[in-house]
């Protein structure tokens, strides 16, 4: 989801919660590299049998199906890269959820993760999808859990991308989905009250800790901005009071989960190995792997190895 960059130990320790806010919103969006693939990427089809005021979905290429998820605020040009070497292998569906990075959101202040990963079921079930293969950054990665948890007869294997089952576990490994709600609210009102210039500034303060390249670093800002402040409040509450831990024990869908460790700035190793065994324990059969020299974008920060992984998952 969004801890790579876990902001109790790296973020700056003025604002907590305008930072950790800054944080939550600018670590889910798109690299600049994609964007700039995505001029010249290949022509792409909309999944014509399917519509929701959820998402929406570009299809290419051809061969077994893999579907990309993106997270909070977060553009599908995140896995415009990936998609595009992908797609000769494969058909690649790339989600954009509503709300985020100039996609409409027409739902207020009402929830968002779970009538998103509804949306996600019903895509694979009327575009007739079998068991296709999912990757999600992020929040996008606490999507693919979810999905595989209500639908497991919908997911052929998952692959999350720097997301924890529960988000709050990274401030404390007792704390509860109830614990955080006040937290979440408080969070999710910084989000709607900020002016322009103070929100803005959030997110320039806090893309460099979740990040390498300076290039992804100023696109974080952009697709933040482009967002829609309740789409992101929503989302935010959600992901941040939605626990997925007790559904892993029962789970059957093969799990890869990748995590992020940089001693130069991100997470110190020691502390992302021990949370995230400690996070997954009770997910029978599930593939740790750290990745290290880099941060919560690991697809942009380590692009080689990133897709060396991806490669040996769809295997």
């Amino acid at each position: 989801m969004f801890n790579a960059s876990f902001p109790r130990l790296c973020a700056p320790r003025h604002g907590r919660i305008a930072i950790m806010v800054g944080v939550i919103i600018a670590c889910c969006v798109a690299s600049e590299q994609g964007r700039a693939e995505a001029r010249s990427a290949p022509t792409v089809a909309t999944a014509q049998a399917f519509t929701s005021d959820r998402l929406s979905v570009e299809v290419m290429g051809q061969g077994p199906d893999v579907v990309l998820i993106p997270g909070l605020a977060s553009s599908r040009e995140i896995w415009r890269p990936l998609a595009t070497r992908l797609a000769a292998t494969h058909r690649v569906h790339l989600v954009q959820l509503a709300g985020f990075a100039g996609e409409p959101w027409s739902h207020g202040d009402g929830a968002f993760v779970a009538p998103e990963v509804e949306a996600l079921a019903a895509y694979i079930q009327r575009t007739g999808l079998d068991r296709p293969a999912i990757i999600g950054h992020s929040m996008g990665g606490l999507s693919g859990l979810l999905l595989a948890q209500s639908h497991p007869e919908r997911v052929g294997r998952l692959m999350t991308v720097d997301s924890l089952p529960f988000y709050s576990a990274m401030f404390g490994p007792t704390v509860t989905a109830e614990q955080a709600a006040p937290f979440a609210a408080q969070a999710a009102g910084v989000i709607l009250s900020a002016d322009d210039a103070t929100f803005q500034a959030q997110q320039v303060q806090t893309a460099a800790s979740l990040a390498r390249d300076p290039a992804t670093r100023e696109a974080m800002v952009g697709w933040s901005l482009a967002s829609d402040r309740h789409a992101l409040a929503s989302a935010m509450k959600d992901v941040m009071t939605t626990d997925a831990r007790p559904g892993l024990a029962a789970m059957t869908t093969p799990v890869t989960a990748l995590y992020a460790s940089d001693a130069d700035g991100g997470a110190p190793a020691a502390l992302a190995d021990a949370t995230w065994n400690r996070e997954y324990a009770t997910l029978p059969g599930v593939r740790l792997i750290r990745v290290d020299d880099a941060r919560h974008f690991i697809m942009a920060d380590q692009p080689a190895r990133f897709d060396a992984l991806v490669d040996a998952f769809l295997k």
